[in-house]
């Protein structure tokens, strides 16, 4: 087993974030913490020769397709399903157990989520703390070997779209359920979690107008910004991230002014009754 340091700065000195492996396993604590610097690497495999390198899911994802498996899910049939307008070409590699994973590189505008089990035998591994081996690693004597020297493309927008796809199996009918028409404002918020922001020319002000009356309600800003931007992704044609965190922070500074003047005109308020 050779002694892989020179693979591992190469990974770095792209962009990418260095994991030294042993069986499958990472030889440091990783979990949020920054990527190893080349000094780093260096250092570590001067200590640890014959580490094998994996690569932390942190500016890209990867589709892995796996064999036959002994519950009879292949992964190859499966992915046969997914039209190839979807699966561009892209950087690619055979794993270990003869397996294949397409590396893509995740959007500004829509975040892709882990989703493993997405398909049989497929898996999508996307979290910043997770990882995949690469070549020219080696496990119980196979080795991953890269299946071309194609660039890292950028996942298609539906592609995406469909790996967060949820499939629920449910005998519940919702059309077979009828209420009052009549909508509340906090409905329509609601709804428009699904729906999206509507047609491109009002996205900004529809955008403005749902972080608004959520953060008015009183809404933790955390979790106003997690919700705008699930409405923003469910949008046909989204806003970008530098469109949505403008329009996001304006209207935080619009909602702390908001909330100045209505402190004031209570504690004057609170003062006059005193007097």
């Amino acid at each position: 087993m050779k002694n892989l340091v020179n693979y591992a700065v190469k990974y770095a000195e792209r962009g990418m974030s260095v994991l030294p492996m042993l069986n499958k396993q990472p030889m440091i604590k990783f979990a949020d913490k920054p990527p190893l610097t080349v000094a780093e690497i260096e250092e570590f495999w001067k200590l640890h020769p014959y580490a094998q390198i994996a690569l932390r899911t942190t500016n890209f994802f990867v589709i892995d397709i796996d064999t036959k498996d002994a519950h009879g899910s292949d992964g190859f049939k499966s992915i046969e399903s997914i039209s190839d307008d979807l699966l561009i070409d892209t950087l690619a590699q055979k794993t270990a157990s003869g397996g294949k994973q397409l590396f893509y590189l995740k959007r500004n505008d829509i975040d892709v989520r882990q989703n493993i089990g997405w398909l049989d035998g497929v898996d999508v591994k996307a979290h910043i703390n997770n990882y995949v081996m690469v070549a020219p690693s080696e496990f119980k004597n196979n080795q991953y070997e890269w299946l071309n020297k194609k660039p890292i493309a950028t996942a298609p927008k539906e592609l995406i779209k469909l790996i967060n796809k949820r499939e629920y199996n449910s005998d519940y009918d919702p059309t077979k359920v009828k209420f009052s028409s009549e909508k509340t404002a906090t409905s329509e918020l609601f709804e428009q979690i699904v729906n999206g922001l509507g047609e491109t020319g009002g996205r900004n002000n529809a955008l403005a107008s749902f972080i608004g009356g959520l953060l008015f309600r009183n809404v933790d800003v955390d979790i106003t910004y997690q919700l705008a931007k699930q409405t923003n992704e469910n949008t046909e044609k989204s806003l970008s991230i530098k469109e949505f965190d403008k329009t996001f922070d304006s209207m935080v500074k619009k909602e702390i002014r908001r909330r100045e003047v209505a402190d004031g005109i209570n504690g004057a308020i609170e003062t006059n009754a005193e007097n």
